[in-house]
């Protein structure tokens, strides 16, 4: 069926969080070196940051209380103000004639830093961040709430995503369909997602 609606990601979606997590995430990088003994994880610690909540990566390397409790303080005031750019078939996003939403997980100054950036906001008819620091809310909550809200049959619903665990698997619990954004390939091939891997492809799926 024809959507009338489509659910971006942000991170990895829009734009590459590797092409700014160096220098965004450099205080909490150093901090974690710091305190307790992550040194032989820090390449793999950095990728997941860059790929998952901090929460999340705290469970998964056994931070300390301590280092969970000093990195989420970090993370609630820290802001990006250098250059950012969305990916550049982006472009094509802009040209789907359908209500677009934007749902990211991450802390709210920090991905709103992200989006005033990019200068992406007025392409969407909402934004939400679900910031687990300060909310049990969960996207796949806000899914519902947007198709409630609008009164969507999920057959006209889409999202798109890069993380299967995350948005995909949201939407897939919803019975919405979804679409794994795999541009930057850090994803296996997944045979029961479909995948694209340049937001060109969209047009087609929109429509189908």
């Amino acid at each position: 069926m024809h959507k009338k609606a489509v659910i971006f990601d942000l991170d990895n979606t829009i734009y590459s969080v590797h092409s700014i997590g160096e220098e965004v995430f450099a205080s909490l990088f150093a901090l974690i070196l710091k305190n307790g003994n992550h040194a032989q994880n820090i390449d793999k610690i950095k990728d997941e940051i860059m790929r998952k909540p901090f929460q999340l990566v705290a469970r998964e390397y056994d931070f300390s209380e301590d280092l969970t409790t000093k990195g989420t303080a970090l993370l609630k005031d820290l802001e990006y103000t250098g250059k950012i750019e969305p990916f550049d078939d982006y472009r094509f996003v802009k040209d789907l004639a359908v209500d677009k939403f934007l749902v990211t997980t991450g802390f709210l100054k920090l991905q709103q830093s992200k989006i005033e950036g990019m200068k992406i906001r007025n392409d969407f008819k909402e934004i939400h961040i679900v910031d687990p620091s300060t909310s049990d809310q969960t996207k796949k909550d806000v899914f519902g709430e947007i198709i409630e809200t609008y009164g969507y049959d999920k057959s006209e619903v889409l999202v798109v995503g890069d993380d299967p665990h995350s948005e995909i698997k949201a939407a897939q619990d919803l019975g919405i369909d979804a679409v794994l954004y795999n541009k930057l390939n850090l994803n296996k091939r997944i045979t029961s997602i479909r995948e694209i891997n340049s937001f060109e492809e969209l047009a087609v799926v929109v429509v189908a």
